[in-house]
């Protein structure tokens, strides 16, 4: 048995990460992703399209739904930290506030945990609003797979 430590990282696109690394995306919602949302998953909650009824509601606004919020901290897991190649392993969210329409949202990863021996971090995850309020907390763990290039 040998006693020389495998890099779990070799072959990642963007290398491996440090812990207190971040990274950021912002995008402002729309009913085009409510519309798109529910196509794809069936979900037409009335909070989502019925505009008396949800002004009416807790929320006083139309919301997108969790999926969408959440959606933007696929994006940069996947696109910007790690990067290529990563997917969700775990997550534990919370949804402290709703996303309403016509909303910016930033979502925010930041790296807390490295293993050397596999391509696996855990992360700090947001979701803030422009007004800087946190919609979405949490934790995630995310592995990063190695990707030939063609």
């Amino acid at each position: 048995m040998s006693d020389v430590k495998q890099d779990g990282w070799a072959g990642i696109i963007k290398g491996k990460p440090k812990v207190g690394d971040a990274a950021e995306r912002s995008r402002r919602t729309t009913m085009k992703d409510i519309e798109s949302f529910s196509e794809m998953t069936g979900d037409r909650n009335p909070l989502h399209y019925d505009r008396a009824l949800a002004e009416a509601s807790i929320f006083g606004k139309l919301i997108v739904q969790g999926g969408v919020t959440s959606g933007m901290l696929n994006a940069v897991v996947a696109e910007d930290l790690p990067g290529p190649g990563t997917v969700f392993l775990s997550v534990e969210w919370k949804f402290v506030k709703a996303v309403g329409v016509d909303e910016l949202i930033t979502a925010r990863v930041e790296i807390t945990d490295v293993r050397d021996d596999k391509p696996i971090c855990k992360i700090l995850t947001s979701v803030r609003n422009e007004a800087g309020e946190v919609c979405l907390s949490g934790t995630a763990t995310v592995y990063t797979v190695a990707l030939a290039r063609a």
